[in-house]
């Protein structure tokens, strides 16, 4: 038994419609599906929503709830902003940097890119105060990922026991110590 893929994913939303053309207009992602209803299928409960459905492309959804009897969305107050995020692949980083250039010229601050070695990004906020990152892959991904993969359980390993940042992969980063980009 073993799961087959996400089948979607699902926020809050502040504004459905604006969700849906700001996604559309920034990421090109299609608009696919809308359900609307008034009460929760799953507790029953009475609370009209609506559910829309965008293409983040590869058979995967990114959907969204926005619930208008709710308190207004909130965020964990205990998490920084940088930790809950949605990632999406882009091809190569000539694409990464035409949506960085599109972005921007529509109004939305930018931050990056940053050189993660094995891939790089780009961040931004969606109108509902989500975190996006746009990422593509480092031309070595393959090789990296291989040394990666051979510490992986070591690091987590050390994590466990010491809840200190194991130093297995500390060559990520050498670029930046370096001072080379």
């Amino acid at each position: 038994m073993k799961i087959d893929r996400i089948h979607h994913v699902a926020y809050r939303c502040k504004d459905a419609k604006e969700t849906v053309e700001w996604y559309g207009k920034m990421l090109n992602m299609d608009f696919v599906l809308a359900i609307a209803e008034d009460h929760v299928p799953s507790t029953h409960e009475p609370d009209p929503y609506m559910h829309v459905f965008l293409d983040a492309g590869g058979g995967n959804i990114l959907a969204f709830f926005e619930l208008p009897t709710k308190p207004e969305m909130g965020r964990d107050p205990n998490t920084p902003p940088w930790v809950q995020h949605i990632a999406f692949k882009v091809k190569d980083r000539a694409e990464l940097l035409e949506f960085k250039e599109h972005l921007e010229a529509n109004g939305v601050d930018v931050l990056g890119v940053t050189d993660h070695s094995i891939f790089h990004s780009i961040y931004f906020f969606d109108p509902n105060g989500h975190r996006i990152e746009l990422a593509c892959p480092d031309p070595d991904e393959e090789a990296l990922l291989a040394r990666l993969d051979a510490v992986k359980q070591d690091m987590l390993e050390e994590w466990s026991r010491t809840r200190k940042a194991p130093r297995h992969a500390d060559w990520l980063h050498e670029k930046e110590l370096s001072g080379v980009s």
